[in-house]
């Protein structure tokens, strides 16, 4: 069957940009949040229902993950561009597009309310990760990964001094933002107040705490997890209610936040529904 570029409205000058070797016109990328790079995040994407607005593929693939998006896309009347690796490798933010470049809706943030709902939908306690000044978007998107699969109801970020989501974070959270709620706010503290209202509880890691495995960590709660250099900042931590640590029996002394997040948010996981 002949392949046809189909061209989206919005960038019908592509060919006479194209020209220019080398180079990527501005006209031709969305916003960095509505890029996707790679099969796993674009499939997912598809199979979460979010809106891929146009999808550039490299021509001749034709392995296993590439069929499938390949027929999601039909599926969804997606335009496709089949395309060589030199105009994906232009195109990619990140470097490691596998092949598969989708421009997708903006991500829309989550309202917090929006994240306790979900919770009362499920019929559980709130569970939430806040990150209190995140840099790295790798990070940001491996805490999003974990927090969809240790059952936390979603993620909350502040708007300034942190990572937002980008083609980086999406790609580190392999699928799990489509299904994981985040959202942004102006104050981390002010938040971490509001949601006290509701009930919720809040523990932030710190090497100084309690340790992790002494602690009751039941009930409606928010993990606080801090920057990655100079951990959750001095006006956060006094919003909470308790510190937590990390058992550590190495020669070094802290770990990559996304890991820190990890281990906490399991611990809590195990104690909601595994304690004996």
């Amino acid at each position: 069957m002949e392949r046809k570029e189909r061209k989206a409205s919005w960038d019908s000058r592509r060919e006479k940009n194209a020209g220019k070797a080398g180079t990527v016109q501005k006209s031709e990328r969305p916003e960095e949040d509505r890029i996707l790079e790679g099969r796993n995040a674009v499939l997912e994407a598809y199979r979460s229902g979010r809106e891929v607005e146009r999808l550039f593929l490299l021509d001749g693939c034709q392995d296993g993950p590439i069929l499938t998006i390949r027929r999601e896309a039909a599926r969804k009347n997606t335009p496709v561009d089949y395309v060589k690796k030199e105009r994906l490798d232009q195109l990619s933010l990140t470097g490691h597009h596998q092949g598969v470049i989708a421009y997708v809706a903006a991500h829309r943030y989550a309202q917090v309310e929006e994240l306790l709902e979900l919770a009362r939908e499920k019929g559980e306690d709130p569970f939430l990760i806040l990150l209190d000044d995140i840099e790295d978007p790798h990070n940001l998107g491996a805490i999003i990964r974990t927090a969809n699969l240790a059952g936390a109801h979603g993620v909350i970020i502040p708007k300034r001094r942190a990572a937002g989501i980008t083609p980086s974070a999406a790609r580190a959270s392999a699928g799990a933002l489509n299904y994981t709620p985040v959202a942004r706010v102006t104050n981390l503290g002010n938040t971490i107040d509001q949601l006290k209202k509701e009930g919720l509880w809040f523990v932030c890691a710190d090497m100084s705490g309690e340790n992790m495995y002494q602690m009751n960590l039941t009930g409606p709660i928010g993990l606080v997890i801090g920057n990655e250099g100079s951990g959750v900042s001095r006006l956060v931590k006094e919003k909470c209610d308790m510190k937590a640590a990390i058992p550590m029996r190495g020669d070094i002394d802290s770990l990559n936040a996304s890991v820190a997040a990890g281990v906490l948010a399991y611990e809590i996981l195990r104690q909601r529904f595994y304690k004996s």
